[in-house]
């Protein structure tokens, strides 16, 4: 079939997609139809790198973080890996979130991007119009008026990351798929790898998320959204994670970007669906590792049921 046709073919889907309510869209029979419409446009994508991202992007995430990290002992020190940092406004959100609930700790975080020209944005930590049009996005999108007190000092439209918040932030040029990038970071207690692995090929973004779990420390935690659900869930169960239930479905949901996006974009989220065997797994985005991994069929088991 010629490819222009499968194109108007979705354009027309598309059309009569938006006009649908929200009840219809949450029936079983459109879910599976969304599936397919899904995959139909996921093998025809180009997966360029797209750089879109803001501040505060995935507040249940962030909350979540802020949990784990809640109960250290004093003057604990917490390692953070961020790869696929971009232009830093990810580890700068972060590092707000952390030192705002527990200042006394010590963060010593990691961010790491392919890009020299994003990681030298990232460090110089000032942000303005220029940036925003950097990634395509508005990059203040949805900070209040406090937010944007606590995190910046402001000249005009631009605004500087405060100092204390510049402290303790490594800023490198990496590859996330590098074993030897894994090797000299060592073992973290939060590893960070959000949205970029989307934009790989299943076999690269497969390869890519064995490598960063070398990153994990045992008992650690893997922080995983924007990637494609069906390598996300193979490689869990293969490698024994244990997904996080705490903010699951805030999580899931949490980024409304890419959940707005599902089916007409590769990159789109699908809405999370409990009726599925593997739920518990394929919409986590936060995993803990095991220090006694399991079989997939018995980690896959041990969870069924709970909510």
């Amino acid at each position: 079939m010629p490819e222009w046709i499968v194109w108007v073919f979705l354009g027309v889907n598309r059309r009569v997609w938006v006009r649908l309510p929200a009840w219809v869209l949450d029936l079983r029979p459109v879910e599976v139809y969304g599936r397919w419409l899904h995959g139909l446009v996921g093998r025809r994508a180009d997966r360029e790198m797209y750089l879109g991202t803001y501040f505060l992007r995935n507040r249940p995430a962030l909350e979540l973080m802020r949990r784990l990290v809640q109960d250290r002992d004093d003057d604990a020190r917490v390692k953070i890996a961020v790869l696929g940092c971009s232009i830093g406004v990810e580890v700068y959100s972060i590092v707000w979130t952390l030192r705002s609930s527990r200042p006394d700790l010590e963060f010593d975080v990691h961010a790491v991007d392919i890009s020299p020209e994003v990681v030298k944005v990232a460090e110089r930590g000032v942000y303005g119009p220029e940036a925003s049009e950097l990634v395509s996005w508005p990059i203040f999108n949805g900070m209040t008026e406090h937010e944007r007190t606590q995190m910046f000092d402001w000249h005009g439209k631009e605004g500087r990351i405060k100092s204390w918040l510049r402290e303790g932030i490594t800023w490198q040029v990496g590859d996330a798929s590098d074993p030897d990038l894994v090797a000299s970071l060592g073992s973290q207690d939060l590893v960070v790898a959000n949205n970029f692995l989307c934009h790989l090929p299943a076999r690269s973004a497969d390869g890519c998320l064995r490598n960063l779990a070398g990153l994990v420390a045992p008992d650690g935690y893997l922080f995983v959204a924007g990637v494609d659900l069906d390598v996300r869930t193979k490689v869990a169960l293969e490698l024994g994670w244990e997904p996080v239930p705490e903010l699951r479905a805030e999580i899931h949901d949490g980024d409304p970007v890419v959940r707005a996006d599902w089916p007409w974009r590769w990159y789109g989220v699908e809405p999370l669906d409990r009726r599925r065997p593997d739920w518990e797994t394929r919409y986590s985005a936060v995993f803990r590792t095991r220090t006694d991994p399991q079989p997939a069929e018995a980690l896959a088991g041990s969870h069924e049921g709970s909510r």
